[in-house]
């Protein structure tokens, strides 16, 4: 039986859109486009991974790969065939691990906010990514949870947005969070992009500060028919801060 927890506020509904989310958060994080899924008549799913959530961690062997197949097992387990894909930032890469490990199981993939191979663009993601690291192998998750939900929902009226990310994010495994923060700054998918065929849509932020446009831009140059779109306001978390335009850009393009 799967260890993954998961929502699936829709199980009669098809097909199935299987969102991954971000480091730190867990499947909630995806409510924002529940509703909008539901009502198109699809059904959403949204795990947590090994660690986020509530989804155990049993303290070694977290990387991409593995937990790529634990959301395949969780699939066959369901008796689930192929999915419409979803993934940000690092469940964007676990969407790229995952299509490029199991391409008969994705029909669409759709990739936000994140990257084929992580490098800081500028002196301030040099010194954010450096603190982060810093923070986390030594204050612990609350300090760090504070200082990511702040860079991620920077905007005076977000403080409510600021508080749940931050609740999410102090709340994973540790170990897990150490672990996929290893894991996401030697990740590297640049040379075998090519090698996933499906459609494929890219969704940007204008306003990510963690993972930069033209950084995300490089998945949709190499991923063969991919389309890059760019959400005027988003930040990093575009699908929650700019959640409206999101789901009617996510929609069209699952439903064409």
């Amino acid at each position: 039986m799967t260890r993954l927890n998961f929502l699936d506020p829709n199980p009669t509904g098809e097909p199935v859109v299987l969102l991954l989310h971000g480091l730190g958060a867990n499947g909630s994080s995806w409510t924002f486009q529940f509703e909008s899924l539901m009502a198109a008549g699809m059904r959403p799913i949204a795990p947590d991974s090994p660690g986020f959530g509530a989804s155990r961690y049993g303290g070694h062997g977290w990387n991409f790969k593995r937990v790529a197949a634990e959301l395949a097992e969780m699939l066959e387990e369901l008796r689930i065939g192929q999915v419409y894909l979803v993934g940000l930032s690092m469940g964007g890469v676990i969407a790229q691990q995952f299509a490029l490990d199991y391409p008969q199981l994705v029909s669409k993939l759709v990739l936000v906010s994140t990257f084929s191979k992580l490098r800081p663009s500028n002196w301030s993601q040099w010194f954010y990514f450096a603190q982060r690291m810093l923070v986390v192998h030594s204050v612990g998750l609350s300090s760090q949870s504070k200082i990511v939900a702040r860079r991620v929902f920077p905007e005076p009226d977000q403080q409510a947005l600021r508080d749940m990310a931050a609740e999410q994010f102090a709340s994973a495994d540790p170990r897990a969070y150490r672990a996929a923060m290893r894991h996401l700054g030697l990740f590297n998918s640049s040379q075998r992009l090519p090698e996933i065929k499906i459609p494929t849509l890219v969704i940007t932020g204008a306003n990510d500060s963690t993972v930069t446009p033209s950084r995300q831009k490089m998945l949709a140059e190499n991923i063969s028919g991919a389309k890059q779109v760019i959400i005027p306001g988003g930040g990093h978390a575009v699908a929650i801060d700019q959640s409206e335009t999101f789901n009617t850009i996510l929609l069209e393009f699952l439903k064409n």
